[in-house]
């Protein structure tokens, strides 16, 4: 009976299975994005993730222990100096799984896996918000109106003292 034994096996024989992990591991490290299979990365993440909390205490033994699983030294070291030190503040859930859709040849699920800490664009966009229906009068809510205003009142003040340069202040709120 296989009660309790939830562990995805991937269709590999165990030493296949770590050394695919393990190559994996690296490559998110190095790179800190990859693309794969949705199965590869829900057990890559299972796998790194203790590595990253490991990683957080700079000791011999722990070192000792990361390149045991990783087998690089470049990685290893990568891991504990840079990664260690923007993953220091954070408890857990050092990666982010963004599913992509499917592979057009097998169908199978693909996504990234990618270190959360790493990530510009998602580091620069703004969070989601509600969307609500709103008449088109709303929609020109205070931020617009108030920079419109700003911009209508620089453009009067400009006219009294300099009409030449009353049209360049015109042209640039313009564009």
């Amino acid at each position: 009976m296989r009660h309790g034994k939830k562990f995805n096996h991937l269709s590999r024989t165990a030493s296949h299975r770590a050394a695919m992990l393990s190559n994996m591991s690296v490559s998110l490290i190095m790179h800190k994005r990859i693309t794969t299979t949705l199965a590869k990365a829900k057990a890559l993440k299972k796998y790194i993730e203790p590595l990253i909390t490991k990683s957080k205490k700079d000791t011999t033994n722990s070192r000792r222990v990361v390149f045991s699983k990783l087998q690089d030294k470049y990685a290893v070291t990568e891991l504990f100096q840079e990664i260690s030190q923007k993953v220091a503040d954070r408890p857990g859930g050092y990666t982010r799984i963004i599913k992509t859709g499917f592979r057009p040849s097998d169908g199978a699920e693909m996504c990234f896996i990618e270190l959360v800490d790493y990530d510009e664009n998602m580091a620069k966009t703004k969070k989601a918000t509600r969307r609500t229906r709103r008449s088109k009068k709303a929609a020109e809510s205070a931020p617009e109106a108030a920079a419109s205003e700003a911009v209508a009142e620089e453009v009067k003040a400009v006219t009294e003292e300099a009409p030449a340069a009353a049209e360049e202040v015109a042209e640039e709120a313009q564009a």
